[in-house]
């Protein structure tokens, strides 16, 4: 074989390779967002699947020990159980009814086993309702320079 068969067929080994990996890469990394309705009717395939669920932390159920936690979500009239089991500390916002959302696989034994939470408080972001008052106000009372110039005049 003369030099240029060589190199051309490890250029192809190459790139074999990385198109295998990253064929293979993209089926592990895959997870599928359902509810958690959906999540109780999806049979054997919820078993062999990387999940999202997502849901309302019920008030009183959650359970911590380090970096570990039992809690349920609630979606309308259902729950699950979740457990998780991360590296990383559950986020400050993690709170009863507040909007959870688990990553992880769902087991035989009814429990969604997380590796990861995402949280948020709805009420932090939420709008300030009519006739309320927002929850931070300015640290004066007068509007600055620059805010008053984009004021129209009337």
């Amino acid at each position: 074989m003369n030099s240029t068969t060589r190199i051309g067929l490890a250029c192809a080994v190459v790139i074999a390779a990385v198109v295998y990996l990253a064929i293979s890469g993209i089926g592990d990394s895959k997870s599928y967002y359902v509810t958690i309705s959906e999540l109780q009717k999806l049979g054997n395939k919820a078993y062999t699947r990387h999940l999202r669920v997502a849901g309302n932390v019920q008030p009183g159920s959650v359970v911590r020990s380090g970096t570990h936690a039992d809690f349920t979500l609630v979606e309308l009239d259902k729950t699950i159980r979740v457990s998780y089991q991360g590296m990383e500390p559950l986020p400050d916002t993690f709170k009863d009814d507040a909007q959870a959302l688990a990553m992880g696989t769902y087991g035989r034994d009814g429990v969604f086993h997380a590796t990861q939470i995402q949280a948020k408080c709805a009420s932090k972001y939420a709008p300030a309702q009519p006739g309320q008052k927002p929850t931070q106000q300015p640290a004066t009372g007068a509007p600055s320079k620059a805010a008053a110039a984009v004021i129209p005049a009337r």
